[in-house]
Order: C-alpha cells, then structure tokens, then sequence
C-alpha cells in the first residue's frame, strides 16, 4: 500500500500548519501557542476527547474507531518544542521567535501527527483507540516523562506508542529502523577541582588546579579507549571548562569542567560512571587538589521492542517501497521513558539532503509530510483492523 492519496490531497494544508508553527517557535514547557494550534486542530477533526495541560504544555487526543470493540489502544507521539538556535534557514517563514528555531523538525512532526489524527478522525476504518500525545520538552529529555508522571499510560489505556523523527541524509520519505537500542542513554557531568589559587609569577606557592583539570581531561579519554570493549559504543566528551578567574596573571583556586556521556548499554553506562569518578579523583589527588564530582543521568536508551519494531517495519516497506536498517545513534530521544512504559517502536522517516538536525539553517522537509502521515495511519488500520462483517 503506497502513500495514501487523501495526504497528498492535504499535503498543502498540513504544510500550512508545519509552517505556521516553524515561524513561531516556543522552547519546551513554553508551548502555549503551538498546544492551543494543535488542540483547536483536534476539536476541528472531531477527535472524541482533546485533553490539554498533560505533562505542563502537552496535548492528548482521542479516536475511537467504528468499533471499540477489542480494547486495544495505540498511542502516537509527536513532540512539539523548539531550540535556543539563531536560526540562517532563508526560509519564507523564517521564526518570528528570535534566538528560537524549530531546528530539529519538530513542527514537520507535530503536523504529520496532526494529518493522521484528521485522516483517521474522518475514516475510523479501525477496531480499538488511538491516543494522539503531542509532547512538549523533548529537547529539555524531560517532556516525556513529565506526561507519564501525570499518568497519560494509564488515564488512556494506552497498551503500546509509536514514534517518528526525520533523519536528515535519507531520501525524502524513506524509512529506517532497527530493534533493540537505536539512540544513546544522555548523561551529564560535572567535576570541580579546587587547589590553592595564587600569582602567576609564584606557581610554587599555588597549587594549581588548572593543571589537574587538564590532566583529567586527557585521562577521561582514556575510559572508552582503555576500559571498553572495542566492538562496545560510548562517548565522553568535556564539553564546558571554567576557571574561577579571568585575569592572566592568576592562578584560580578552582576549575569546573562540564560534559557529556552516551551510551547504548547499562553495562557500559556504569562501567563508565564509575572510571570517570574514580580517575578525575585519583588525579586531582595526584596534583594535590581535590575534585568533586557530579554525574546525572537523563535520558535512558531508546530500546526498540522486536515484535512492534518487526511491525513498524512492515508498515513502512507498505507505504515507501523500502525500510533501511537505522545505524546505532549516540544522540538521545526522550521517547525512551515511553519506551520504558509500553512495548512500542522510534522510526525514522527521510529529511533529505538537508542541513544537519540543530544547525541553524536547517528545515523540514514538508515532502515528507505524506509518507510520515500514511505510516502513522496505515499503522493504526492493520494492528486494529475493522472486524468484517
């Protein structure tokens, strides 16, 4: 089954919306126009209930289907917020938001879930529910969670969630996918180290802290490279380093270093946790410094469960002829506390030869808008499928 014909009859509508939406971009948990343009869109649909403020600014819609029949209750995921991003797009509908852009494509995906809330509002050509969940904040890693926090698996009955997010660098509406982990866990670190500060014509009388930190730095790169398997992905990167002086001619008393780590595995999530504690330590010691360190874990994997990835799969090769194998990613997606909550599968859909996700002339492709709609749709109508009379 290709692309249904009806999105390609809306395609102009929708990129309408996509569009709006792009030149008024809001960071996350600020979505109040974006949610108020999706919730009006869903009560225009006939959406059977449009429920707003779920996780902050998120959005759920309802569609049951001409029967309800056999309790089954998918949920569909589009996130809503945009980046803190001068954005060089050239756009006709450049953001009107400046130092915000909708630089990672959210607007494209909101209006794709959007188009098949309109298309499966007017057809219900299924057997169960469809929970519509238009997050907010998935570039703070916090979106998600705060919509299952305030109970939308449970309030909906939701039984399994799908996601979609463009991937720039595949053909305009292609898909690719894979199962088990597909985007890294997202941790963040941070290590001060203090010594004792001093003139920098004395360094004797100092004990300098910039010269630990430097050698923290080199040894952190070592963890991956000594203490992991080579086969084995995980990245450590400082991302951030701060002295508590600015002048030349002072050696500071301390320096705060910040950064990230991705990982697509507990094992090695833990392994590297613990090294980067025990090392910058170790070395401060060295120095005769101390250092303190602080390590967050955000977002988890995004682990892709076989049988629904199998089936998003099917659906895709349905609608564009084809589905990639997705590479191992080390960016991080919130859909994984999702994940983490029902059985469920993150797809990719092509964005093109465009600019790289979060670069400021980045923009979505709104060709894609039909293959996106039609998989979220066709999705809906084969795992709940009409009963036959």
């Amino acid at each position: 089954m290709p692309i249904k014909n009806r999105f390609a009859e809306l395609l102009p509508e929708i990129a309408a919306w996509r569009q709006d939406i792009h030149a008024h971009p809001e960071l996350g948990f600020e979505e109040a126009r974006t949610a108020a343009l999706v919730a009006d869109r869903l009560r225009a649909f006939g959406c059977d209930e449009v429920v707003t403020g779920i996780g902050g600014t998120g959005v759920v819609g309802v569609i049951r289907g001409r029967t309800d029949d056999s309790g089954h209750v998918i949920g569909l995921r589009g996130d809503m917020d945009a980046l803190p991003i001068l954005e060089a797009s050239g756009a006709a509908y450049v953001s009107q938001n400046p130092g915000v852009m909708h630089a990672c494509g959210h607007d494209g995906h909101t209006a794709m879930l959007l188009g098949a809330a309109r298309y499966l509002a007017e057809t219900r050509n299924f057997d169960g529910t469809v929970v519509l969940l238009f997050q907010p904040a998935e570039e703070l890693g916090s979106g998600a969670k705060r919509m299952i926090d305030d109970g939308v698996m449970d309030r909906f009955g939701v039984r399994e969630v799908y996601g979609m997010h463009n991937m720039p660098g595949l053909p305009v509406g292609q898909f690719a996918i894979r199962p088990g982990a597909l985007l890294a866990a997202t941790d963040e670190f941070f290590i001060e180290v203090t010594g004792r500060g001093g003139h920098a014509a004395e360094p004797h009388e100092a004990i300098d802290p910039t010269v630990a930190a430097s050698q923290i730095i080199l040894g952190l790169q070592t963890i991956v490279s000594r203490n992991a398997d080579p086969v084995a992905q995980g990245v450590v990167s400082v991302t951030s380093v701060q002295t508590s002086s600015t002048a030349f001619n002072v050696i500071p008393q301390s320096v705060k270093m910040r950064g990230t780590v991705r990982t697509h595995s507990a094992a090695m999530q833990d392994m590297i946790e613990a090294r980067l504690g025990e090392l910058a330590r170790g070395v401060a010691t060295g120095f005769g410094t101390q250092a303190e360190v602080t390590y967050l874990r955000h977002v988890p994997i995004t682990i892709n469960a076989d049988e629904p990835t199998a089936f998003a799969t099917e659906i895709a090769e349905a609608v564009s002829g084809g589905c990639a194998e997705a590479p191992l990613i080390m960016g991080g997606e919130d859909f994984a506390y999702m994940l983490q909550e029902r059985p469920g599968a993150f797809i990719f859909v092509g964005n093109g030869d465009s600019a790289a996700l979060h670069h400021p002339e980045y923009n979505f492709d709104d060709e894609a808008i039909p293959a996106g709609c039609s998989w979220f749709a066709e999705l809906v109508e084969r795992r709940m499928p009409q009963a036959q009379a």
